[in-house]
């Protein structure tokens, strides 16, 4: 797949996406505690597309800027896996690609599945080590959150799906955080809408709904977020049941799904919008 007419991104100011439980505490990566930033850049000298990388720094990436009729499938990972079967058979069955960001806490408790999305040939990004707010972390803290998730994705065994794009926990982005994650190499991917899925039946929601939420925002550009699995404990994954109907839905309305690491192969530069 091309990047052709792929010329960069668009940043908007969205709702936050949805609260995750609390997890285990992010640990102390050896020799990264107190390294400046400009020392742990493990994505810069690997990907030939630097100048994409770059194109996407400074600011969020809430759409891609486009005029083709393309959007982007994404999937959060921070509880359990429940959805992850028919996830990637659903993905499977229509050829969609999608990228998916789980929290290195995540691929710490689940290295096997972050092999099987790898395999799959789907991209992963960083969600964070422990999914913390990141606006009450010290400057210290933000960093280590990101090298640790960074660490972990690699020891579960990422390696050449491992992308250089973070999402931010809680969809809660700032210039100075975007900056910080832009010095450790990363590029932040964000959401044009969640389809809430996540609060499950017990929040008020179905899978219809969730699909409405999808379909709504049906734009040249568009990045869908849902979520890989669900909180306390439960089995039942909405997300999971709305992607069919979600990735049809696309097709009918002449959209196709497309695999955001394109964005990394064009050498085009993006007019910056204003925040």
């Amino acid at each position: 797949m091309t990047a052709t007419g792929m010329l960069g991104v668009q940043w908007a100011v969205a709702p936050a996406a949805s609260a995750m439980p609390g997890a285990s505490a992010v640990p102390e990566a050896p020799g990264l505690g107190t390294a400046p930033a400009e020392a742990y850049s493990p994505h810069r000298a690997v990907h030939a597309g630097e100048e994409g990388l770059r194109a996407l720094f400074g600011s969020e990436n809430r759409r891609v800027r486009t005029q083709e009729r393309v959007v982007a499938v994404t999937f959060n990972a921070a509880w359990n896996a429940a959805g992850l079967e028919r996830i990637l058979e659903e993905l499977a069955v229509r050829r969609a690609p999608a990228t998916f960001f789980p929290t290195g806490d995540f691929a710490d408790r689940h290295r096997e599945v972050i092999r099987r999305i790898a395999t799959a040939g789907h991209g992963l990004g960083n969600h964070s080590y422990s999914h913390p707010h990141f606006r009450e972390l010290t400057v210290a803290g933000r960093r280590r959150e990101v090298r640790a998730a960074d660490q972990a994705l690699r020891a579960a065994g990422a390696g050449g799906a491992l992308t250089p794009f973070f999402r931010f926990p809680y969809g809660e982005t700032g210039p100075a955080e975007i900056s910080e994650v832009n010095a450790l190499g990363f590029a932040d991917i964000e959401f044009t809408t969640d389809t809430n899925g996540w609060m499950g039946t017990e929040g008020g929601m179905t899978v219809d709904r969730a699909v409405q939420r999808a379909l709504d925002v049906l734009r040249p550009g568009a990045i869908i977020q849902m979520h890989l699995g669900a909180s306390g404990g439960r089995t039942e994954v909405l997300d999971a049941h709305a992607l069919p109907w979600i990735l049809d839905g696309i097709a009918t309305r002449g959209y196709r799904v497309i695999d955001l690491r394109t964005l990394l192969t064009t050498s085009a530069h993006p007019a910056r919008s204003p925040r």
